[in-house]
């Protein structure tokens, strides 16, 4: 089912993690929401599992509020603002809620790691300006988010080192996966310009 009279729309832009979204997302000038908000808490009975680490799979799209995340975009679409979850992954719990407002903008972005689960969803909504998946070496990816988790104490260090490894060596399935979800690979640069051509549309729409 479409939404009627979208004011916004939203330029979904997924990755793995490391590779790059939110800053990618921050340079754009546009409105950024993180959409990493909208993980379930830890203690969730029905988290995933990491069958390796024995911790919760945070790379499983089922750690995810999918459904939530589409209504969030949607109202902020149809009215410019929405009351938005505040998870503290370092606890894996949402603490709270703050208002989103997306102001003047025709598009902004929505970046998270699951962000191409939502690719059908709001493209039924009428909502999808564009939909990217970032793409780089995972080594690369490896070191940047080692480096991020590391000084945002996000996990203890060798929990991080151990779950960075494991992410590295299948990377490359993550990419393919948003791929066949509907999001389309491009490196930085190709990105930002989709952004920029996102947001020059008349009226942000596709």
């Amino acid at each position: 089912m479409t939404d009627c009279a979208s004011v916004h729309h939203v330029v979904l832009l997924a990755g793995p993690s490391g590779s790059g979204k939110s800053r990618l997302a921050r340079e754009s000038g546009l409105p950024v929401l993180n959409l990493d908000h909208f993980y379930r808490d830890g203690d969730d009975p029905d988290m995933p599992r990491h069958p390796e680490l024995g911790i919760v799979d945070w790379d499983d799209p089922r750690a995810w509020d999918a459904e939530r995340a589409v209504d969030t975009l949607v109202q902020l679409c149809r009215t410019g603002s929405a009351q938005i979850p505040v998870y503290d992954i370092a606890h894996d719990r949402t603490v709270g809620t703050e208002l989103f407002t997306v102001g003047t903008a025709p598009v902004f972005v929505a970046e998270g790691l699951f962000a191409a689960d939502i690719v059908d969803a709001c493209r039924a909504r009428g909502i999808l300006a564009d939909a990217i998946v970032l793409h780089r070496k995972p080594w690369k990816n490896f070191l940047r988010r080692l480096t991020r988790d590391l000084a945002e104490h996000r996990k203890p260090p060798l929990t991080l080192l151990r779950r960075g490894r494991a992410l590295m060596r299948t990377e490359r399935a993550i990419v393919d996966r948003q791929r066949g979800l509907g999001a389309r690979p491009a490196n930085a640069e190709d990105a930002r310009k989709a952004i920029r051509g996102a947001a020059d549309a008349p009226s942000g729409k596709p």
